[in-house]
């Protein structure tokens, strides 16, 4: 069975074409227009170990928040189409990630019901040209899209690049164990049958 996702998202302020494949290796080229988001989406699939093919374009000549948030909304919707009706998914996954001072956890439920925990104590700052703020709005945008419960907490860091790429990469190895197949699974992993 494919569990793969084709999203094309086009508007006035930015053109988005994403593949994604589940069970994918972490393959895949990305170019965002944003620098920094290319980075952290390029460790988010290779710690998820599926494969992510993105071309975006943005109006980042205003600044990269249209085109962060429109990542955000393609994604989740490529997880939602990829699980279908999500029979067989172990449903939720958590990681705590270390990245040398920092250290995040993340730990996400494919309820169908979307709601973002977000504590990062983190200062509007910029890392290079790229506003931490949009991490934030990130991941609401997924949230909201995939149908995702999902709770980020960082115990401690002070490198904003640190912060944020421990959070990647624990949502991406969060990612990885919720969306995997279990065989003790049958029908889909709630007991009043039904996700949402």
């Amino acid at each position: 069975m494919s569990r793969t996702a084709c999203i094309e998202r086009r508007t006035a302020e930015t053109t988005i074409d994403l593949k994604l494949d589940l069970d994918g290796s972490g393959q895949g080229e990305i170019s965002t227009s944003v620098p920094f988001l290319d980075h952290m989406l390029i460790l988010l699939k290779g710690h998820g170990f599926f494969d992510l093919t993105i071309q975006a374009q943005g109006d980042v000549e205003i600044d990269d928040h249209h085109t962060v948030e429109d990542m955000g909304i393609c994604l989740g919707e490529a997880f939602k189409q990829a699980l279908g009706d999500k029979k067989g998914i172990r449903r939720y996954g958590r990681f705590t990630m270390p990245m040398h001072e920092a250290l995040a956890s993340v730990i996400l439920d494919f309820s169908g019901r979307p709601h973002l925990v977000f504590n990062v104590d983190m200062p509007k700052a910029k890392v290079g040209q790229f506003d931490t703020e949009l991490v934030e709005e990130f991941f609401v945008a997924f949230c909201n899209h995939a149908g995702v419960n999902l709770h980020i907490n960082l115990a401690y860091g002070s490198n904003l690049h640190h912060i944020i790429e421990a959070i990647f990469k624990g949502f991406g190895r969060a990612l990885d164990e919720a969306t995997q197949i279990d065989p003790r699974i049958s029908g889909v992993m709630s007991t009043k049958g039904k996700l949402e």
